[in-house]
């Protein structure tokens, strides 16, 4: 699994007020320990950056880039102009391409972004966000996939170059949707051969108790790569998520792949470690219901 950090973001308040400072060290130091913790991308997220975006980003990129030359980048913002100014300044990292994260299904929005993409050579997030919002279910993510990466496909962008996000929303509020972007993960390579998948994987435990969230973001990876996903923008400070994803816990991969494959474990005999991504399991699959309490029942 290809990990990209998302701790270089606006909403981090040591970030947040470096990027307004302009202040070059607490980026750098972000940028050289997300390096070493072996990230393969690194996200540079500014929220809407409104006001001073368009000069924030590529200063950003150039700080980032003077320590960490060799890991592509994501630009993260919903201001096109940033994204625009950097892509200007942004330097090759050889072998790889830097990203743009994201392009909606919006018609005004990739009809100006994905003209950006071919012409930088960047490669891009297409985000399956309609003009609805939020797709219903599998089918409606695949529709949106279906035309956005056909605009791309006619401006000479491959699949191979495209990072198709389904979106990943939060258990304790939408937890059908879980298993409706796990169908839609299973579905991509029919509909667009060669493409490549990531997600915002933290999302999946955005409002449950802060120490809950490691296993719910952890055991939600696992489900996704075992549908296909090839990366997700994730902790950099989680260090189990990052052995998992790196292929150094194979014990949690098979008792969670054995559980989604309705081969169910003698939960007596596993270490609680395992029992509880066994029941996390459980929680998103829907075979019982949400609690903050479910590694406790």
């Amino acid at each position: 699994m290809q990990l990209i950090g998302e701790s270089l973001n606006v909403i981090s308040t040591k970030i947040g007020r470096a990027f307004k400072e302009r202040d070059a060290k607490p980026i750098q130091e972000e940028a050289l320990f997300q390096k070493e913790k072996g990230m393969d991308v690194i996200d540079i997220n500014l929220g809407p950056a409104k006001k001073d975006g368009h000069e924030l980003m590529p200063w950003v990129v150039e700080v980032v880039q003077d320590v960490v030359p060799d890991v592509p980048l994501a630009l993260d913002t919903s201001n096109i102009d940033a994204i625009d100014a950097a892509l200007k300044v942004i330097k090759e990292v050889p072998g790889k391409s830097h990203i743009i994260n994201s392009i909606m299904c919006r018609a005004e929005r990739y009809e100006r972004m994905v003209p950006m993409a071919a012409e930088s050579g960047a490669d891009f997030v297409a985000l399956m966000w309609g003009p609805d919002g939020l797709p219903r279910d599998e089918n409606e993510r695949a529709a949106l996939c279906v035309e956005l990466l056909y605009f791309a496909n006619e401006a000479g962008i491959p699949n191979e170059k495209i990072w198709v996000d389904g979106i990943v929303t939060p258990v304790n509020i939408q937890q059908p949707q879980l298993i409706s972007l796990m169908e839609f993960q299973g579905m991509l390579q029919d509909m667009a051969p060669g493409a490549l998948s990531t997600c915002g994987l933290s999302n999946i435990s955005n409002g449950p108790p802060e120490h809950l969230r490691p296993i719910l973001n952890a055991t939600y990876m696992v489900m996704l790569e075992k549908h296909g996903m090839y990366s997700c923008i994730a902790d950099p400070m989680d260090d189990q998520l990052i052995d998992i994803a790196k292929g150094n816990r194979q014990d949690i991969v098979d008792l969670i792949y054995g559980i989604m494959d309705g081969v169910e474990p003698d939960r007596d005999s596993l270490s609680k470690e395992l029992l509880d991504y066994a029941k996390t399991v459980d929680v998103i699959l829907g075979k019982s219901l949400y609690s903050d309490s479910w590694l406790e029942v």
